[in-house]
């Protein structure tokens, strides 16, 4: 006889913390050293400790640099809608409010779909993506599904810093996007531009070319922190 698949309730799913960077203010003295070991300067110490969550690729560097052990990699995975409110303190790590299936049948009367648009990323947010849809995640349990075509989507799931060669695949897309719509950067890369930055061969983040509506923070994303981000949306339509 088969096995019944095992489903994990969305709260049991969203109860833990996962990826960021979390300094104990106790045992932090300021010295610095863990944003002098930054490959993307995320962190700012000065008066107080601070991380960037749209640049910071969670590497674990400033864990291995802190000399008092102050830092974990056990933070919560907020997601914002804003840019600024990425920047957080040593008590700023907060859970994102979450909108549950009720949310998406109120809001829209019927199921989120969403386009994911790869806009040069290194493919690692795409991985978490497809991990969506597997037996353990389930996405389409709580009424969101992704589709083909952008002609049929609510949302746009936009990863990468936006190449110059995707830069107008991904302004055709947007426009084919039936309003209202929402843009969801994902990652740091479409947060920032990651560890490729501004340059020739690619953009700063998303939100240099299209309203974002919600960032998800991570280099990548875990399953859960991209749900959150998702169930987040649907409050800004």
């Amino acid at each position: 006889m088969l096995n019944k698949r095992k489903v994990i309730p969305l709260r049991d799913l969203l109860c833990n913390e996962v990826g960021s960077p979390l300094v104990d203010p106790v045992r932090c003295d300021l010295c610095g050293k863990c944003g002098d070991s930054c490959t993307t300067h995320a962190i700012t110490v000065g008066e107080k400790w601070s991380v960037d969550l749209g640049r910071c690729i969670w590497c674990g560097d400033c864990v291995d640099a802190c000399p008092t052990g102050a830092i974990s990699m056990g933070g919560s995975c907020r997601t914002v809608g804003t840019r600024n409110d990425l920047i957080v303190d040593a008590e700023g790590l907060e859970q994102a409010g979450l909108h549950l299936r009720e949310e998406t049948r109120r809001v829209l009367g019927r199921s989120l779909s969403i386009r994911e648009v790869d806009a040069g990323s290194c493919n690692g947010c795409e991985v978490e993506v497809n991990s969506l849809s597997n037996p353990y995640y389930d996405l389409e349990r709580f009424g969101i599904k992704i589709v083909a075509s952008p002609r049929h989507a609510d949302m746009l799931l936009v990863t990468g810093p936006v190449s110059r060669g995707m830069e107008e695949a991904l302004m055709k897309t947007y426009n084919a996007t039936p309003a209202p719509k929402l843009v969801v950067a994902m990652g740091t890369c479409a947060i920032s531009g990651g560890v490729f930055g501004s340059s020739y061969a690619c953009g700063s983040g998303v939100d240099s070319y299209l309203p974002v509506d919600v960032y998800i923070p991570g280099c990548p994303p875990h399953p859960i922190t991209i749900i959150k981000g998702l169930l987040e949306a649907l409050g800004r339509l």
